[in-house]
């Protein structure tokens, strides 16, 4: 009878192999999972906590009154320019592209058509919220987050101020009412460029930019342009707020925080404007 290779390894073998190779590698996987689980709730928590805070603040008018139009000023006039800038050069691209793509196979009116649709339903408001996002969000979260790190926050609670009710409610408000503002001066000039480059430079007459704009347009493509742009406003704004009052570890906190409200509010941009598009294209 032939004898038999013990085992090269056994349960207990296993259990030694475990505890010496398999910690070392899956512990500190299994803890920055749970550490990254631990924090996006604790993360969600206090954001619920940021929004209460903010809506109870909604009634001390006195205090917010006289500062939200100092901030729709600085949030809304003072983005115009760039916004129209980004138009501008939007509506020529698109004269160009819709050219390109649909010479010899579709009347050259159509241009007018894809011209305006593009412009008030989805590049107008969407280049915009990006270009504010940077912007108006940064600045929100920089500055808040400065007067965190600095204890000018902690100051205003001393003097009896509300900071949601002093910092918070104008920036949001301002966000959610000029935002649309914005997005309308940039939609007219992303339509006034794109016929002025589709008569400079394309073969087409200005009846026919003009019949193909008309054609197909309808009430509604504006105003689910400034809808989309409210509610950018409105996100904007408030991850500016939440992420710069709760701010932490001085400068470097501070541009942590200001990358993170950009990132955020890209993200959150991209995710309305498929939500809008869900919800109101499809009942519209």
């Amino acid at each position: 009878m032939p004898l038999r290779r013990p085992a090269a390894h056994g349960p207990a073998v296993h259990h030694i192999l475990y505890h010496c190779w398999g910690a070392a590698y899956l512990d500190p996987v299994l803890a920055a999972i749970g550490s990254r689980a631990v924090g996006l709730v604790e993360g969600f928590g206090n954001l619920g906590y940021f929004l209460a805070d903010a809506l109870r603040a909604l009634g001390d008018v006195r205090t917010w009154g006289r500062l939200a139009v100092q901030q729709m000023r600085r949030i809304g006039v003072d983005s115009v320019p760039i916004a129209l800038f980004i138009a501008a050069f939007t509506g020529i691209v698109l004269a160009l592209l819709a050219t390109y793509v649909l010479t010899g196979a579709v009347p050259l009116y159509l241009v007018g058509t894809l011209v305006g649709k593009t412009v008030m339903l989805e590049l107008g408001p969407v280049l915009t919220g990006l270009a504010l996002a940077g912007r108006v969000g940064a600045n929100i979260a920089a500055e808040l987050g400065t007067m965190r790190v600095t204890e000018q926050v902690d100051a205003l609670e001393t003097l009896a101020y509300n900071p949601y009710a002093y910092l918070v409610i104008p920036r949001v408000l301002a966000g959610t009412v000029m935002f649309p503002v914005v997005v309308a001066f940039a939609m007219a000039m992303g339509v006034f460029t794109g016929w002025l480059a589709a008569l400079t430079l394309l073969p087409i007459t200005n009846e026919q930019f003009l019949h193909g704009l008309r054609l197909f347009f309808v009430p509604f493509d504006v105003q689910y342009g400034l809808i989309k742009s409210a509610s950018f406003g409105l996100v904007i704004t408030l991850i500016g707020c939440f992420i710069g009052l709760g701010t932490r570890g001085g400068a470097e906190g501070v541009g942590k925080a200001t990358t993170r409200t950009v990132v955020y509010s890209a993200e959150m941009i991209l995710v309305l404007d498929a939500y809008w598009a869900v919800t109101l294209l499809r009942t519209s």
